[in-house]
Formats: structure tokens, sequence, C-alpha cells
């Protein structure tokens, strides 16, 4: 198989350091082209390269001067751009590639048809197409537990992460005796696969180009993969887990545990505040947040034209805005002032969201009035469920929802007109 891994870098080459070796050491027959990009970075990442890439002809660098990072958003897209394997794998700067796990790639992504007239037997290889695999991740435990992955503490440094002992358990690993997934993944005991998405994720290159890639509306980073696995979802491609190829992950030392920023298990400032504009625009573009089932296979609920209307609204605009895809305010102040403070955090033309015509404007498939002195919590809840709750009843009509006026003229869904980046 020929697959490029696509990986960029930031501020972590001790770690990146770590993953090159693992995937050169346990590529096995595959002919592997890795691309890495270098993003900014200020520890040596880019002089450690250029060495490389005088020694190494599978390798591609790429670098971006900065000062400022771009981020992996849009680095993913570059790396996937000068990749020349038909097959990538979106990787991250803090795993570590175990033996065999380039095979399960293959195994799910062509079939073998064997060609029994010819002696001796021969055989070729069929795409799969649209079929996007996942490798499945051996973490310690810095992030909650999952059906989904392994915890198991093998280090989180890679001067601590014992090898040899790691590679016996992970080569021994039988998935009928891990027990804490017996659960979650029955069907995996006869296919070894489940219908989960996370990086690491190797993708057919045209797939990926087909939708556009990553939306740059996420950059630097945070819920771009959401966005694109939502995306990728809607148009046909099919998910896998192999529960037959791992990683073991350190986690987040790109951004959110980046060492230069913060220390294992604590938020970088510089993320905490990248992931709220990010899940802002998440919610802006989908009209609900990151949903999926405990497998990790993506929900899309339905994207309706969803308007507000607030009488007063300067106390909830910036709480509801995000919501729908249209807000009417009263007052032309308050909504040109927090078009202002807001826009610098999305590339979403908010004056084409924010308004305040609220007297006069065209109609809506579904409009929500708001009565503001009586608006709680629980409708702020009813809000932000709003697509799901529309899409469960299937009723056109006016009906009340808590203290909420609700106008249904039309049920069209809206989401499939995201699936391509123009």
């Amino acid at each position: 198989m020929k697959i490029s891994i696509v990986l960029p870098s930031r501020n972590n080459l001790k770690y990146l350091k770590w993953a090159y070796a693992a995937i050169r050491k346990n590529q096995g027959d595959h002919d592997v082209e890795i691309c890495i990009a270098d993003d900014a970075s200020i520890d040596g990442t880019w002089s450690w390269l250029q060495k490389q890439i005088k020694k190494d002809k599978k390798l591609v660098i790429y670098r971006n001067d900065g000062p400022e990072r771009v981020g992996h958003t849009i680095l993913y897209d570059t790396l996937v751009d000068l990749a020349t394997s038909p097959i990538c794998m979106i990787y991250h700067a803090d795993m570590y590639l175990v033996p065999g796990a380039l095979d399960a790639i293959e195994k799910n992504m062509y079939k073998r048809n064997e060609l029994n007239s010819l002696q001796p037997p021969t055989s070729t290889y069929e795409e799969i197409p649209k079929t996007i695999v996942s490798l499945t991740r051996i973490e310690p435990p810095l992030h909650p537990a999952g059906p989904e992955k392994v915890l198991k503490d093998w280090g989180i440094e890679p001067e601590d992460f014992d090898e040899k002992e790691f590679l016996e358990w992970a080569t021994g690993f039988e998935l009928d005796g891990y027990v804490q997934h017996r659960m979650a993944i029955e069907k995996a005991w006869e296919t070894k696969v489940t219908e989960g998405v996370f990086a690491p994720w190797a993708f057919w290159k045209k797939d990926f180009v087909e939708i556009g890639g990553h939306d740059p509306l996420f950059a630097p980073q945070s819920k771009e993969d959401s966005d694109i696995f939502n995306r990728f979802l809607l148009n046909g491609v099919k998910f896998v887990q192999t529960w037959e190829g791992f990683v073991y992950h350190m986690t987040c030392r790109g951004s959110r545990f980046n060492p230069l920023l913060t220390k294992p298990g604590h938020n970088s400032k510089e993320w905490d505040e990248q992931n709220l504009k990010s899940s802002k625009n998440f919610t802006r573009k989908w009209g609900s947040f990151v949903k999926h089932d405990p497998l990790m296979k993506p929900i899309v609920p339905p994207k309706y034209d969803v308007a507000i209307f607030l009488k007063g609204g300067a106390a909830m605009l910036e709480a509801l805005e995000p919501w729908c895809s249209h807000i009417y305010v009263a007052d032309p102040k308050v909504a040109s002032a927090y078009i202002e403070k807001e826009q610098p955090n999305t590339t979403m033309d908010l004056s084409k969201r924010v308004h305040s015509t609220i007297d006069k404007h065209p109609k809506h498939d579904i409009e929500v009035d708001i009565n503001e002195d009586l608006f709680d919590q629980q409708d702020y809840n009813l809000v932000r469920q709003l697509a799901e709750i529309i899409q469960q009843n299937g009723l056109v009509g006016e009906f009340d929802l808590g203290h909420l006026k609700i106008t249904i003229r039309s049920l069209t869904e809206y989401q499939d007109q995201l699936i391509k980046l123009n």
C-alpha cells in the first residue's frame, strides 16, 4: 500500500522525533511518505527536518515562517496537497505507530481478489471507495474513558516510554479479552471493526478533495475534525475503526497540552480561547453542537432556517446568536455593537445574521419569538435542542414551547448544502 502520513508540528520536536522514528521502524513493507509541516516553531524543528530530508527520500517538508502559527486546520490541507499517495492519513506528532497498524488500514481500504486461473496463484487489490479507517488509540488517562479507545498508561513523555514492554502488550492485545469494551462493541467480535472516526484517520485523497478539505472557519484549530466528519458522512463516506491496528497517543501536545505553553492534563489558555471560538462557529454553521454516538460515529441533526426575535436583545444576543440562522433585535445600535465585537472571531459575515429590522423582515421557515422577561435556563436549553425537537415532532404550525412562541412554516433541511466548501 502507498500511503502519505500528514503531520503538522509546532514546538513539540521531542514528540515529533519519537513519532517519526516509530513510523519508519514499524511501517512494514508499505510505501510510506511522511509529510511534515513546521508551524513557525522556535524549538529547532525546521533545522531537524532539513537534516532528515537529506537522509529520507520519502520525507516531504513544509514550513510556515510565521511568526504567527496558522494551525493544523490549514496545514493538514497544505500537506494533503503536497502528498503523492492515493491514501493519506491525518496524524499527530505525539503518536507511536504500532507494528501491523498499516496492514489493518490496507485490509479495510482494499479488498483482495484472487486470480485462481494463473499459476502460481496471484491476487489483485481493489479500492473500497468512500472509506475512512481510524486506528484505535491507546492513551494514558489524561482524558475520560470511552469505549472507542484503550486507557493504559505507558508514559506521557518519550523518555519514559518503555517501548519493549509496550510492544509485547500491544501485539498480544486480544479484543475478546478486553472486558471494558465487551458491551460496547459486540459486533467487533467477528469483524474487528466499529464505526467511529477520530485521529489517526486514513482516507482516499480524492474523497478529501471532493468536499474541499477542512473548513478554514475553524483555523487555527478545534472542531475542524468534527466539521469535516459531518461532511464526509453526508457525502456517503463509511467510517471504519479497526481493532487490529493501534497507536499509542501521548495526547494534545500541539496546542492543548503544548510543552511550551502548559503541562500535560492542563489546557493552555490559547487552546481554551480558540476552542470557545470554534465551538461558536460550529454551532453557527450546523445549527447544533457536535454530536456522535458512543463509538464516535457522527450524528448530524437537521439544519433548519431558524430566525429568533428579541424585543430588546442586548443581554441575550450573544448567547442566542450562534443557535440560529438569523436573529432580530429592535435597536440598530445593539446589532451594530455586537457585530463589531464578535466579527473578529468568525469568518462568517455577521451582518447577514444579525438584523435590526424586527418589524419588517422576510418570512423564515421557523421563527422563534422570545419573551425576554420570562426566558430562563430551560428555555435556553430548548433553543439549543430545537433542531432535534422539531425533527422528532415533525409539526407545521404555531405552538408554545416553554416560554418560546414558535411558528413553523416549512421543515426544509439545509445540511446537505454544507458538504462541499466553496
